[in-house]
């Protein structure tokens, strides 16, 4: 039952990424300045305005200049470009999938002096997440094994440090069935799923009012899976749904209507994530 997927947690630095160089074309005035198309990009170019360019090209479709653009941002130390081309590795996006480089790449990142409310904190919190996701499982062909423990912390870090969602919800989810070297706690489980619902996290939001629903708490449990299955990505909306039509057939005919009425409320007024004892 595993929500947590890399597109999707890379929606925030991605933001912060639009909000930096504004217009998408704004980046093309620097083509003949640092990038030729036959030698790529020139010598002591700055790395900041390749950047900037390979953002552009990336933005018009032109990846594979965004990649050698990157390539050379990043190893004049722009974490911008380290991400982007983490993303591009882990996604196959412009380049050929390479998971073990993609996870190179994350872990240059992680290894910044970047404090937690610096501008940059979005690429370190998404690369700790990155790098806890491929842990818990391992890459095939590659050093990097399967070890529970190490992805347990990197995700600790960008739960706890950057208060990441998505991280929060994988805490929640290691608590819950005491994966990652953690004592299973229900009540540790419930305070992370809180605090990555409170964010917005649908898949937080319906764990959390599956719990509500077991111990109880059947209409606000239901309502808060409800809410949450109608915020859920396409990749989360399955076992949600398989989890909430559970509750729903097992739940009384009043507290449905109820939990409906409750859950229509919820997603207009943004809540969702208390955990009301109605």
């Amino acid at each position: 039952m595993r929500t947590f997927e890399l597109l999707r947690s890379s929606v925030l630095p991605a933001l912060v990424a639009v909000a930096i160089f504004g217009a998408v074309g704004q980046a093309m005035a620097f083509d003949d300045k640092v990038f030729d198309d036959k030698t790529g990009v020139k010598p002591q170019s700055s790395p900041w305005a390749v950047f900037q360019f390979g953002f552009s090209a990336y933005k018009n479709g032109h990846k594979e200049q965004a990649a050698e653009a990157y390539k050379y941002a990043a190893e004049n130390g722009q974490i911008g470009a380290t991400w982007k081309l983490a993303r591009m590795y882990a996604e196959g996006d412009g380049v050929a999938r390479d998971d073990y480089e993609a996870f190179k790449f994350f872990s240059e990142i992680v290894d910044q002096d970047v404090e937690p409310g610096s501008p940059e904190e979005s690429y370190v919190s998404d690369a700790l997440v990155a790098l806890g996701d491929y842990l818990r499982k391992g890459i095939p062909g590659s050093p990097v094994t399967e070890n529970e423990v190490a992805a347990q912390e990197y995700y600790m870090r960008a739960a706890a440090n950057y208060r990441n969602p998505n991280a929060q919800f994988e805490m929640g989810q290691m608590f819950l069935k005491g994966e990652g070297g953690v004592k299973a706690s229900v009540k540790q489980a419930g305070r992370w799923f809180q605090l990555a619902a409170e964010k917005g996290h649908a898949g937080a939001q319906a764990t959390l009012g599956n719990l509500l629903f077991q111990s109880g708490k059947i209409v606000r449990g239901l309502a808060m899976m409800t809410a949450a299955l109608e915020r859920a990505s396409p990749a989360d909306q399955p076992w949600i749904r398989g989890m909430q039509e559970e509750a729903f057939a097992a739940a009384g005919e009043a507290d449905r209507r109820t939990a409906i009425s409750l859950a229509d409320d919820i997603l207009t007024k943004g809540g969702g994530e208390g955990s009301g004892d109605q």
